[in-house]
C-alpha cells in the first residue's frame, strides 16, 4: 500500500484569505466613509459661500437705492424745494427700475388681462363693466412678479365675473335742468 498517496495536511490558507479579504473591505470602508466625509464637508462649505456670494451680490445692488433714499430724507431735513424732492423720487423710481431690469423682474398681470390662477389670487368679484370679459382682471390690488428663475409673489387681483354692467351713464350737469325762467313758480 505505499503506492497510495497520502492527503496533504489542511492548510489555514483559505481562512487566511477570507481575513485578508474582510481586513481589505473594512479598509476600503473606512476609506469610503472619510471620502464621504469631506465630500459632505466641501459641500457644505460650497453652499454656505454661494448663499454668502448671492447675499452680498442683493446688497450691493441695494446700496444706491439706500443712498438714494438717505439723500431725500436729507433734502426734506434741509428745507429744499418740492422739485428737488421730487427730482430725487424720481432719481430713485429711476435706480428701482434698473435693478427690476438688470433682475429680469417683470409684472405678472395687468388690467383686462386673463385671469392665471397660477400666478394671481382672486381676492374678490365684480361685474364686468363695458368691454371687459367675464374671467379678466378688473383691477390689482397687489402687484405679482416674476423673474427667471419662477414666480417671485403672486398677484392679488379682482376678477370679472358674473352679468355684465352697463356703462355708467354720465353724470346730470347743470345744463340739463330748465332755465330758471321756465321754472313754475
Amino acid at each position: 500500500m505505499a503506492d497510495v498517496e497520502e492527503a496533504p495536511p489542511p492548510t489555514t490558507a483559505p481562512k487566511a484569505v477570507a481575513s485578508e479579504a474582510n481586513e481589505d473591505w473594512a479598509n476600503r470602508y473606512k476609506y469610503l466613509l472619510a471620502d464621504f466625509e469631506n465630500y459632505r464637508r466641501r459641500t457644505e462649505r460650497e453652499r454656505e459661500t454661494i448663499a454668502r456670494q448671492t447675499r452680498a451680490s442683493v446688497l450691493l445692488d441695494l446700496i444706491p437705492l439706500y443712498e438714494a433714499v438717505q439723500g431725500a430724507g436729507a433734502a426734506l431735513a434741509a428745507g429744499h424745494s418740492a422739485d428737488d424732492v421730487r427730482r430725487g423720487l424720481d432719481l430713485l423710481n429711476h435706480e428701482w427700475e434698473r435693478l427690476i431690469l438688470r433682475e429680469g423682474v417683470e409684472a405678472v398681470t395687468r388690467i383686462g388681462a386673463p385671469f392665471r390662477a397660477d400666478e394671481a389670487e382672486a381676492v374678490a368679484e365684480a361685474p364686468p363693466i363695458g368691454d371687459q370679459t367675464e374671467g379678466t382682471v378688473v383691477e390689482i390690488v397687489q402687484q405679482g412678479y416674476r423673474f427667471p428663475g419662477g414666480l417671485l409673489r403672486p398677484a392679488k387681483v379682482v376678477v370679472a365675473r358674473g352679468p355684465r354692467q352697463p356703462e355708467p351713464e354720465p353724470s346730470a350737469t347743470t345744463a340739463e335742468w330748465p332755465d330758471s325762467s321756465e321754472r313754475a313758480p
